[in-house]
């Protein structure tokens, strides 16, 4: 397993659409293994492929819940219900914070890193998170999304 070198905010990779996985081979596992190890390493709850410079659609998750990590592969979100103002950070815009307008509760389906295809209903911060992530993956970011006047630059600790 590896670190990946993070693309940060103005990288036009993050501006552009994945692409569909056709296999779950061994070159994929080693990709979500260290995207993990990424996410990790920086503390993030998410990270999308294309975050590390890959235009592939795979995401993985963790909410620290002891539940371990999730890889998602080409997820779909199916159905949205509700919505609520969040705070929202991004692993390629460090120290940055704003609110965005979320969905409460979503359906999405994916393929697992055993190739079976799953459905998920998530909500709050899982939901959240599947939602930023697929939105990477369609060459959005959460800077654009962000309710006006509300982002703020949170200075690192020393």
């Amino acid at each position: 397993m590896a670190i990946r070198n993070l693309r940060l905010e103005g990288d036009e990779i993050l501006k552009k659409k994945s692409r569909e996985i056709e296999n779950v081979d061994e070159k994929l596992q080693i990709l979500i293994d260290d995207m993990i190890e990424t996410m990790h390493r920086y503390n993030g709850v998410g990270l999308a492929a294309v975050q590390v410079g890959i235009l592939k659609r795979v995401i993985v998750i963790d909410l620290y819940d002891n539940k371990g990590p999730i890889a998602m592969i080409n997820p779909v979100v199916l159905k949205t219900k509700g919505e609520h103002e969040m705070d929202e950070g991004c692993l390629s815009f460090p120290n940055q914070f704003a609110k965005v307008i979320r969905p409460e509760e979503i359906v999405a389906e994916y393929t697992d890193r055993k190739g079976k295809r799953k459905k998920i209903t998530a909500k709050e911060l899982l939901a959240q998170a599947i939602v930023h992530e697929v939105d990477h993956l369609n060459g959005e970011v959460f800077i654009d999304k962000i309710i006006p006047g509300t982002l703020e630059y949170i200075e690192p600790e020393k």
